[in-house]
């Protein structure tokens, strides 16, 4: 995701949207913190980029590991945190804000293990996408556009791996609502990793 926002972010778009108009970013699934931080070196040294940057996960570990990243980086104003199972924890004066959505999920299918009911570890939050490894996406895509900014443009960008079932992905995206576009490819050990990119439209 960084090395598509290097490329795609310049004094004066955010990946064809223009900086000014970007009021509110979410990195949801924050894990260490690092998509945040770099907005927010990015916002430090471009003055047409002032968004606030939330920032969210599902675990108060990874929370105190962003925010202890954010201080080892100096950075010049703050994230604000947020611990929150997807959306559930957000306030609702949250909801029709986001400009820009990112979310790094779980996107590998259920080891059987998990799939017996078994208690699931903390660790298994970073991988594990659901029985198809789809899950938790649809779950966040069935609520992400109640906190889209629908007055103004708007991009969600999600991680996806060929590991989980693609094609019932494919089709629950576009009966959800959304314009889907595959941005990326790159192969990583066992599996191609894709980079996704959504936009809203209301039905």
């Amino acid at each position: 995701m960084i090395d598509y926002f290097r490329r795609n972010i310049d004094n004066t778009f955010f990946d064809r949207i223009k900086l000014e108009d970007i009021d509110t970013i979410l990195d949801m699934g924050t894990g260490t913190g690092i998509i945040a931080i770099f907005l927010q070196h990015f916002k430090s040294l471009n003055s047409n980029f002032n968004p606030r940057i939330f920032a969210s996960d599902i675990l108060k570990e990874s929370i105190k590991c962003a925010k202890n990243n954010e201080r080892l980086n100096q950075s010049s104003s703050k994230i604000i945190y947020l611990q929150s199972d997807l959306f559930l924890s957000f306030p609702k004066s949250l909801r029709s804000t986001f400009n820009i959505i990112i979310f790094n999920p779980p996107y590998l299918p259920s080891l059987p293990k998990i799939e017996e009911q078994l208690p699931k570890k903390k660790i298994d939050h970073s991988w594990d996408g659901g029985l198809k490894g789809i899950e938790i996406i649809i779950d966040f895509l069935k609520d992400v556009k109640n906190f889209l900014n629908l007055n103004k443009a708007h991009y969600i960008y999600f991680i996806s791996s060929n590991r989980c079932k693609l094609d019932e992905l494919e089709t629950q995206i576009i009966n959800l609502g959304f314009k889907h576009e595959k941005l990326e490819k790159t192969h990583i050990f066992f599996e191609d990793i894709i980079l996704n990119r959504l936009q809203y439209i209301p039905g």
